[in-house]
Formats: structure tokens, C-alpha cells, sequence
């Protein structure tokens, strides 16, 4: 049900190394929210209680519509994790076996840099 996992291991990999590239430090620990979604709530839930139990924090799903029409349901398994290939792939695979198991769509993961979280860079409070 989910993408492809080379697909989704290729992303990752090219998602730290952007990251990295654009000066994230790589011993941080970020805010990792892996991507999942369902059009079948029951499913979700389902896949929600296992990402539990495998020690993921779970948002309360959101509902929106595709560009179809049609109703949807999505959650972010949410974990603290360093910019590490190895364990992110790691990641990677145990989620999309859990998404696979569960019959849910899983997109693969981001994060969000906050100010000041990227190496070198300079604050600039506006004042000259």
C-alpha cells in the first residue's frame, strides 16, 4: 500500500543529504514526523496503535479531501532522531512494514529546521 521502499530509501537518503548540504548539524536531534494516511479510519487506527508500541508518538489524525473529492485521513508518527542515514532508513523500512501490514499509505518523512538550526548562520536582528 505504501510507495515503493527503494523509492522511499532514496528519498531519505537524498532528504539527509540536502539537509546536511544546507548546513544541518548532523549530532542534533530532530523532530522526525513520518507521513501516513488512509482512507479507511479503522486501518489507520490500527496502524496508529503499532507505530505506538514501537515507541512513535502518534498525532490525532486529521481528515481532508483529495483533489477527487474523496475523504481521507492522516497522521504524523512523530520520533527525535539525528540526521543519520542508517537510522533513518531503519525507520524508513519499520514504518512501511507496519503501513503494509495496516493497508495505509505512508509518504515517507521531513522535518522542520527552526531558525538558527543551521550551521553558520548569522542572526540579524534588523538594527544596523
Amino acid at each position: 500500500m505504501s510507495r515503493d521502499l527503494n523509492d522511499l530509501l532514496k528519498q531519505s537518503e537524498e532528504t539527509v543529504q540536502a539537509l546536511i548540504a544546507d548546513g544541518a548539524e548532523t549530532d542534533l536531534l530532530y523532530e522526525i514526523e513520518h507521513h501516513l494516511a488512509s482512507q479507511d479510519f479503522t486501518k489507520l487506527e490500527k496502524a496508529a496503535v503499532e507505530l505506538v508500541k514501537q515507541g512513535y508518538h502518534v498525532d490525532d489524525a486529521d481528515e481532508f479531501e483529495d483533489e477527487r473529492g474523496k475523504r481521507w485521513f492522516a497522521f504524523m508518527a512523530v520520533t527525535d532522531a539525528e540526521l543519520d542515514s542508517d537510522i533513518l532508513n531503519r525507520q524508513v523500512r519499520e514504518i512501511a512494514a507496519i503501513a503494509d501490514d495496516c493497508e495505509v499509505e505512508y509518504d515517507g518523512w521531513g522535518t522542520l529546521i527552526e531558525d538558527g538550526e543551521l550551521e553558520g548562520e548569522e542572526f540579524d536582528d534588523g538594527e544596523e
